[in-house]
């Protein structure tokens, strides 16, 4: 069951709901990307695996969290700080495979900053009072 709207802030349901559509976004294209069809495969061109597979399972993260947001649970700003800890981790090794001369895609780089931009980290610096589960 949700906070009662009157414990959770009023920025939290939209962010939660938008964080939720990213996951879905983000697990639908990952997964047609990893187990679609020969034409899936060959429009993502030189992906790195590692990080397309990061992309991916951190779907499941990213919904998890977007739940754990709208519901007002006290680990949801911990999880997006982690999802976002781990997301700078994978664009670092990224930049270090293709300093190596591992080919990739250009568009994986916006695609990386988008993800580090878009608020996989807390929206506030110290996190508000959550109610006690």
């Amino acid at each position: 069951m949700p906070a009662p709207a009157f414990d959770r802030p009023k920025w939290a349901s939209p962010v939660a709901v938008a964080a939720g559509m990213f996951a879905l976004l983000t697990l639908m294209s990952g997964g047609r990307a990893l187990f679609g069809g020969p034409e899936a495969v060959a429009a993502v061109g030189d992906a790195v695996p590692f990080v397309l597979w990061f992309n991916f399972l951190a779907g499941f993260a990213y919904l998890a969290a977007a739940a754990g947001l709208y519901r007002w649970r006290k680990w949801a700003i911990p999880a997006a700080w982690a999802i976002g800890g781990m997301t700078l981790l994978v664009f670092v090794a990224f930049g270090v495979a293709v300093a190596l001369g591992t080919p990739f895609e250009p568009r994986t780089i916006g695609a990386m900053i988008h993800r580090r931009a878009s608020g996989w980290r807390s929206p506030s610096p110290v996190p508000a009072p959550f109610p006690q589960l």
